[in-house]
């Protein structure tokens, strides 16, 4: 296998409205493509920049933000944007609507201007739906689209880009059954190819304020069909042990 992987250069900063596929138009797309998007720009395209003014804080929010020594409305954006919260100090880790856990359900308050907060999609995999089906229309090219953002690990220092929204691609490689080099058949290896493709994309995209949102990678062999990305509820015991020792401590 040999991976071709590349920038998109000279994306302005994006505004509300904005069609993305405009940044894509003197790109050389090819039939088979991945494009990664780094989730900033779908947001701010669809317009989900919300001043922290806007936000009324809660009873609840007060507690938590004077617990983590935070800004109350930015915690009841958080709650919003919010289904179920697993911790709340010494970081406010909650389940995010769209079903990803993650500390403060991924709002970021980089890249935009002070006293405002960047919301995530509700649905990312539909709005990577949405640009595959544009890009198809407007440049005739059948492509894969992820969307990224940046994630923290459990037991691991450092975050990395994972995906949060996928079409055209399958975000798993299942080899179960497949023989390894002794001739033993994989019981458990599902692979999170989505994400590995959205990591070597974050390492291009860079964080600061000379990022490039865009990535194409190509000459990757992948599937394409719908699978879950997030562990079911029946599946995640670090949930489950979470939710355990949050009903111990009420008891």
């Amino acid at each position: 296998m040999r991976i071709e992987a590349f920038t998109v250069d000279n994306v302005p900063r994006v505004k509300g409205g904005d069609d993305i596929t405009d940044f894509l138009q003197d790109t050389d797309l090819r039939d088979g493509d991945v494009v990664i998007i780094a989730s900033t720009i779908i947001s701010k395209a669809e317009g989900l920049m919300e001043s922290l003014e806007t936000f009324s804080p809660s009873g609840r929010a007060c507690g938590i933000a004077e617990r983590l020594h935070e800004d109350p409305c930015f915690i009841e954006a958080v709650l919003g944007e919010t289904t179920e919260i697993l911790i709340e100090k010494p970081f406010f880790l909650v389940v995010s609507k769209f079903g990803q856990v993650c500390v403060n359900a991924g709002l970021d308050r980089s890249n935009v201007a002070e006293g405002f907060v960047l919301l995530l999609p509700d649905d990312p995999s539909e709005n990577a739906r949405q640009l595959r089906d544009r890009i198809k229309d407007r440049f005739g090219k059948n492509v894969a689209v992820i969307i990224t953002d940046t994630c923290g690990r459990s037991f691991r220092e450092g975050q990395t880009g994972v995906g949060i929204g996928f079409a055209g691609i399958a975000a798993m490689k299942d080899w179960r059954g497949v023989k390894d080099l002794e001739g033993k058949a994989l019981e458990i290896t599902n692979e999170g190819v989505g994400d590995e493709i959205a990591g070597l994309a974050n390492l291009m995209m860079g964080e600061g304020a000379g990022g490039t949102p865009l990535v194409i990678v190509r000459g990757i062999s992948y599937e394409d069909r719908d699978c879950p990305v997030f562990r079911s509820e029946e599946t995640d015991i670090i949930r489950q042990a979470i939710r355990d020792a949050n009903r111990q401590s009420k008891a």
